[in-house]
């Protein structure tokens, strides 16, 4: 399956990606915005981009554009308790 053009778009900013399907493509984006979240060891920064993480991502491609709401845990109680900075997507 060859990698398709898609655009991520948070409602502040339009990202332009290449990637198999919407899903996939929006996990690898709230992936790495959680990856910056762990390894930054100020407090007060970590704080500010907590709060700027987008509660809605918006995968547009060529024909289909997909929502999924993004809910953020600064610790998971769910599926991986403990765990820091966890989301859940579901599709809007």
């Amino acid at each position: 399956m060859a990698k398709r053009s898609f655009t991520i778009d948070t409602g502040k900013e339009k990202i332009e990606v290449e990637g198999h399907e919407h899903k996939n493509v929006a996990v690898k984006y709230l992936m790495k915005r959680r990856r910056s979240l762990l390894s930054t060891k100020d407090p007060v920064k970590v704080e500010r981009l907590f709060a700027e993480l987008p509660a809605q991502v918006s995968i547009i491609g060529k024909q289909i554009t997909k929502s999924y709401k993004v809910a953020w845990e600064k610790t998971g109680t769910g599926e991986f308790s403990g765990a820091r900075f966890t989301f859940t997507m579901d599709e809007a």
